[in-house]
């Protein structure tokens, strides 16, 4: 799984995967979220508009993202998530802890 990693302000990192969030791109999300975070990017946005598919192993990196994030005083956000995704999402219960963004430049604007 790719991963691109924008800066969008003094502590906010905006991640963009690319392709499956499963098993597989798990592992690289965590690392690259724990790398944002150790670098003094607390708030971090996973912006989810190129992921086609999310599944558990997915959806357990997202919480430990946010998990890591809120440890250092920060959260973690997600924007732009497909239909397939946003159901895993409302299955899961998820969506009320990990509340969806429509853009993830906005996600830290309120």
């Amino acid at each position: 799984m790719e991963i691109i990693s924008d800066e969008a302000g003094a502590d906010i990192a905006i991640l963009r995967p690319v392709g499956k969030l499963n098993m597989l791109g798990a592992g690289a999300l965590r690392d690259t979220v724990a790398v944002a975070v150790r670098g003094g990017r607390h708030r971090v946005v996973v912006d989810l508009a190129r992921v086609d598919f999310l599944d558990s192993s997915g959806l357990g990196a997202l919480i430990a993202g946010l998990k890591s994030c809120r440890q250092a005083g920060g959260d973690l956000r997600i924007a732009a998530p497909n239909e397939q995704v946003q159901l895993v999402l409302q299955l899961t219960n998820m969506e009320r802890i990990l509340t969806a963004h429509p853009v993830a430049d906005a996600a830290y604007d309120d």
